[in-house]
């Protein structure tokens, strides 16, 4: 119902729009007609008023003719130079309306996400936690209960980490405070920790050793645990994901699955603020739209690149290259 209203308040918009850019451009086209009868009508009735007999008659009947010519060329430059920053501000107004509407959507979107987010992991923790209150149970049912509240509490971490730091690195005053890092060695921690929280999932790596870059470690163990999930979320349970690290003059990361890819259109989209494709009131898949943003941003600090391309022959391959030292 909330999103019917707000595509039929959209298309009124947009009628609006359409009709008043219309009418100041018939206006204009109006105003130009207007302007260029009367012209006319001053031609003819100076004409009238010359004496046939004047020695200098065909020469006033030049110059008239020129002044009516000099006319014209000016209503059509002004009316030109007019409709045009009039379609200039058309097209301002419109861009910068459509990207109002489509950050005002996202937001919501991120809302929603983030207080299902939220709800997600604070149910189960409380939920195991009260088992544990109320019932004796054995050592092994106790251990398994402990281990899904830790979990949930790790990504519930993980999601407040990111909220902050998007808001500090948007806010400008997140300080980066970057040192010799071992890439390696973070990267098989990280491996190590997703492997261990995710038991029935299988993760693949292939690290070379002593890849060292200059950076910051909080920064770059979420960049790695931000693809990652992002590979494991969007990919089947049964389907394996890839992680590599090498170094070819650059410090290169691959993380790789073989989920169901993404559309070419939205290769680019997909390290926008909030963005997620599809319908936040319908998704199945968790996110807040914040882990491929933060990816970019992390990898721009650092002085590096990061891309998307399509795994073959399902999937899809995202690498970061980051300058060594």
């Amino acid at each position: 119902m909330i999103r019917r209203l707000r595509k039929q308040r959209l298309a009124f918009i947009t009628l609006v729009y359409w009709f008043l850019l219309i009418y100041i451009i018939a206006a204009l086209v109006w105003w130009f007609i207007s302007l260029e009868q009367q012209n006319d009508l001053m031609y003819s009735y100076r004409l009238s008023e010359l004496n046939k007999d004047d020695p200098s008659y065909t020469q006033k009947i030049t110059q008239l003719q020129e002044e009516r010519e000099r006319k014209t060329a000016q209503y059509i430059g002004e009316g030109s130079t007019f409709l045009l920053l009039i379609l200039l501000g058309a097209v301002f107004v419109y861009r910068a309306t459509r990207k109002q509407i489509r950050l005002s959507q996202q937001q919501q979107n991120f809302m929603m996400a983030v207080t299902h987010e939220l709800k997600t992991p604070i149910a189960v923790t409380r939920l195991n936690l009260e088992t544990l209150q109320k019932r004796k149970l054995d050592e092994q049912q106790q251990e398994k209960l402990i281990s899904l509240a830790l979990d949930e509490t790790n990504r519930l971490n993980l999601l407040t980490n990111n909220i902050l730091v998007a808001s500090q690195l948007e806010s400008g005053n997140y300080i980066v405070n970057k040192q010799r890092v071992d890439f390696s060695a973070i990267t098989r921690e990280a491996i190590a920790d997703f492997t261990k929280r995710f038991r029935t999932r299988t993760i693949q790596a292939e690290v070379t050793n002593n890849i060292f870059i200059e950076g910051e470690l909080m920064l770059l163990q979420m960049l790695i645990n931000n693809l990652v999930e992002n590979a494991l979320k969007y990919s089947s349970k049964d389907k394996p994901v890839w992680v590599k690290l090498y170094s070819d003059g650059n410090a290169v990361l691959k993380v790789i699955d073989e989920g169901a890819g993404i559309q070419s259109s939205e290769k680019k989209k997909i390290f926008d603020k909030f963005y997620r494709s599809g319908d936040e009131s319908v998704r199945t898949t968790k996110g807040t739209g914040l882990g491929l943003y933060l990816c970019k941003r992390i990898v721009k600090d650092h002085k590096g690149t990061i891309s998307v391309e399509d795994n073959k022959p399902v999937g899809s391959v995202f690498t970061v290259t980051i300058p060594v030292i």
